[in-house]
């Protein structure tokens, strides 16, 4: 009787790429837990978060080497509502333009406020909005705080395999019956290594992903190649000496080669493998990135050669979100391509000579019509005679 065999070990289904979008999940955590900021004054003043009136931006969750990783950059326009010391009513505005992963998490910028007051200035209105502004950030950035973990405790589950078979989510690996209730045979060693099988040959092919970005060529070189600067937009440890025959590494170790070439603000060229269980063994691709400064963008192409067939679509959604997404999320400002509509078909242009031409038709008509109307005049005026006789 043939035996079933064992299921993928919850280390491997882990370690693959996967990505969820839950922007409007997080809409609605904005929308619910930012009205329940509130501060107050010495006396009797309140202030507090009236209404989350536009949210705009992506929120994913992603896990990368059984790690999950949350990819988030919004902006966030409430409006906040409070009561002065003599019991007038204060409203105004307030609009965050990035609330992300790396001002709440990495620390690489600070929060910034856009506040604006609806009520009419006075002198206790005045003082509420000074308490406002001087008290709101940080209740809010609190509020902030707990988003990340939100994210993963809501949606965690949809992206790891657990190995507790009570746990909601992604299905636990099962554990083969024959385990119970049979021992573990004891193997005798083997007397020789069994022959290491040649590598499978792999039909590949070739996929190509680009991107506009507000920024230089040399700046983008030294982002994709500088170790210091890589972990800013992969969010992961990196190795990266930047030099022909040496070993990189990025994603925390998700993606390892060698570079092969490096043409400085032109072009990188280096081989490509994906650690992951759904990549062949001991197989590389090459990946060639190329770097086109216009006037006032670059556009970048990944060009990756060597994909193993039926892997087109995840590692395309891979290049799209790791690569230009990861760039995006850091404030590099992605462009696109701008094309104008086809323009209307020409009419035929007169020139002088034509406009001359028409000009002596015209007058030459005239003066045949005037000769004409003459001559039937004079015609005219003799025939009268004969007929009277």
């Amino acid at each position: 009787m043939a035996t079933i065999p064992p299921s993928m070990p919850v280390s491997t289904a882990n370690w693959h790429w996967k990505n969820k979008t839950v922007t409007p999940w997080a809409k609605t955590w904005f929308e619910r837990e930012l009205v329940t900021v509130s501060v107050k004054g010495s006396g009797d003043e309140v202030v507090n978060i009236s209404e989350v009136v536009g949210f705009d931006g992506d929120v994913e969750l992603g896990q990368r080497k059984s790690k999950l990783i949350t990819i988030y950059d919004c902006k966030v326009d409430l409006e906040w509502t409070g009561t002065a010391s003599d019991g007038t009513e204060v409203k105004g505005k307030l609009t965050i333009p990035e609330v992300s992963h790396e001002i709440t998490l990495d620390g690489l910028s600070d929060y910034a406020y856009e506040w604006s007051l609806t009520t009419a200035s006075s002198p206790v209105v005045n003082t509420l909005f000074a308490l406002a502004k001087a008290r709101l950030p940080t209740a809010l950035e609190t509020k902030f705080a707990q988003f990340p973990t939100a994210i993963i405790d809501t949606h965690g589950k949809d992206l790891t395999v657990s190995a507790d078979p009570s746990r909601q989510g992604s299905p636990a690996p099962a554990a083969s019956a024959s385990t119970k209730s049979v021992p573990a045979p004891n193997f005798t060693p083997a007397t020789k290594p069994a022959p290491k099988k040649p590598a499978a040959l792999v039909n590949t092919t070739t996929l190509t992903v680009d991107a506009n970005f507000m920024a230089s060529a040399a700046d983008l070189f030294d982002l994709l190649t500088n170790e210091q600067r890589i972990p800013a937009w992969t969010r992961a440890p990196a190795k990266s000496a930047a030099k022909p025959d040496t070993e990189y590494s990025l994603f925390g170790g998700g993606v390892r080669g060698n570079y092969v070439s490096l043409t400085p603000a032109k072009e990188i060229v280096q081989t490509w493998g994906l650690q992951s269980p759904t990549w062949p063994s001991d197989h590389v691709a090459t990946l060639t990135t190329t770097l086109d400064q216009g006037s006032d963008s670059t556009k970048v192409t990944w060009k990756l050669a060597g994909v193993p067939l039926g892997m087109e679509e995840e590692t395309t959604r891979n290049l799209q979100g790791y690569y230009v997404h990861g760039l995006k999320s850091i404030g590099y400002v992605q462009l696109f391509e701008y094309r104008s509509p086809p323009p209307p078909s020409p009419s035929p242009v007169r020139t002088k000579c034509d406009s001359a031409s028409a000009g002596a038709r015209k007058s030459a008509a005239t003066e045949y019509a005037a000769i004409a109307l003459a001559i039937m005049a004079v015609v005219a005026a003799f025939s009268m005679r004969y007929l009277y006789t």
